[in-house]
């Protein structure tokens, strides 16, 4: 549930429109979805590899920590901070007021809906792993039931409807000639795919938390990975099939237009009911799995010691997680969201290639019969495929981070300015937990 739960939020209720717009024809929008499923995989079995390997917490921050220098682990813990944890889940919590405005005709702004939910949430989440996790297994089924809602109430209407034809005809094949072109521009699809597709790194933030977690980890990041590709697959076949191409290009709530053709009005007030269940359920993983980044980090001394606190009766991280829930009010607040939800997927991808990448290093110090520390051990469960599938990842890592500096350069350029402002931060702080007590 925490592995699918990283990576159902909005973005299948609306993303699909954005690849409508880019590439025209049905086997070219499900290709984008197939071929972002596959990545999606083999980030999967990459992470596996490094969830058996250092089944600690912090996820991706230890394993730049280990495999390169602390300073990168910190810039991936800085940049997870302001950008891809806060940032995304500040943009998923409007985004919940704006279908609960919908839905329930509230007249409260947004803004402190958005706000409300994020401390209630918090709040939550400090109760314990056992508490937080048990609201997101919750809300995690319930997505999966609006994602099979909307599949079988357009199925029913694509099969019973006689007065519109499923656009059933896939030809041809492709929008545009074979070219250098149609590469560039399935390119682009991939941001907003693998957008939707990203989040299945976070259940390893929560890695010494899980029962037998060489075992169990691995386990749940292939299968939950697995039944996200076929909810996604499945969803996006029913758009084209029930809207077609033109009719999904036109509109941004592709979810709510099936529902309107098949049960009506009321059938797109449920799926905003079901979107705004999904887009909580999702800012409830971010606050349950981001926090334990930033106790490894202060457990560490690159941050403040008081945010390795935990809770004397359930052992939660609650300075983290309240630093979480600051953070992501404030960026609500500053109204920001929009700009820094097109942050995060550079960021992201950047450190999604960099920690695929430590594979590489922690099998080559195996190679040269290094002493295996504690922390980086041999794995029993390895990458199939590696170093193709691995190389593979790592490199549409690059593509898709290069992809978005071209066809966004500004907010990028922001993106890599706050992530360059955490290199001062990260040498202060580190000196300061150097220094002896009493120097000052």
């Amino acid at each position: 549930m925490v592995v699918m739960g990283g990576i159902v939020g909005s973005g299948i209720f609306i993303n699909p429109y954005v690849v409508a717009r880019l590439v025209h024809t049905p086997a070219l929008i499900l290709g984008a979805w197939m071929a972002g499923g596959a990545l999606a995989l083999i980030g999967a079995f990459i992470y596996a590899e490094l969830a058996d390997r250092m089944p600690k917490v912090g996820g991706q921050y230890a394993y730049l920590r280990e495999a390169y220098h602390p300073a990168l682990g910190f810039l991936s813990g800085w940049a997870s901070l302001l950008v891809i944890g806060s940032g995304g889940a500040a943009a998923v919590a409007v985004t919940f007021a704006k279908y609960f405005r919908e839905f329930a005709f509230s007249a409260v702004p947004e803004n402190i809906i958005a706000v409300l939910v994020v401390v209630a949430l918090t709040l939550i989440n400090c109760l314990g792993v056992r508490m937080g996790s048990g609201v997101q297994s919750l809300f995690m089924v319930l997505r999966i039931l609006a994602i099979a809602l909307v599949v079988s109430c357009g199925a029913w209407f694509l099969f019973s409807s006689s007065s519109v034809a499923p656009h059933s005809a896939w030809r041809p094949l492709l929008d545009r000639p074979a070219s250098f072109d149609l590469l560039t521009v399935m390119g682009a699809t991939m941001v907003p795919v693998m957008f939707a597709y990203g989040g299945w790194q976070t259940s390893n933030f929560i890695a010494s938390e899980i029962r037998e977690p060489r075992k169990n980890l691995p386990r749940a990041l292939l299968l939950g990975v697995l039944g996200i590709i076929l909810l996604y697959v499945s969803a996006n076949f029913i758009y084209v099939q029930a809207l077609g191409p033109g009719g999904l290009a036109a509109t941004t709530t592709p979810a709510s237009e099936v529902m309107r053709l098949a049960l009506g009005e009321r059938g797109a007030s449920l799926i905003a009911a079901a979107i705004a269940i999904s887009t909580i359920g999702f800012l409830s993983q971010s606050l349950l799995t981001y926090p334990r980044v930033y106790f490894a980090m202060a457990d560490d001394g690159v941050l403040p010691r008081g945010i390795a606190r935990v809770n004397s009766r359930n052992r939660a991280p609650v300075a983290a997680i309240a630093l979480q829930g600051i953070v992501i009010g404030a960026v609500v607040l500053l109204g920001t969201y929009e700009q820094i939800l097109s942050y995060v997927v550079v960021m992201d991808w950047l450190f999604f290639g960099l920690a695929a990448s430590c594979i590489f290093v922690f099998r080559s110090r195996e190679k040269r019969g290094a002493r295996a520390s504690a922390s980086a051990g041999e794995a029993g469960y390895r990458v199939p495929g590696h170093p193709w599938t691995t190389g593979t990842f790592v490199a549409s890592a690059a593509l898709i981070v290069l992809d978005t500096i071209y066809k966004y350069p500004r907010n990028a350029g922001v993106a890599l300015c706050i992530l360059l402002a955490g290199v001062p931060v990260y040498f202060l702080v580190s000196g300061r937990a150097r220094r002896p007590a009493g120097s000052e």
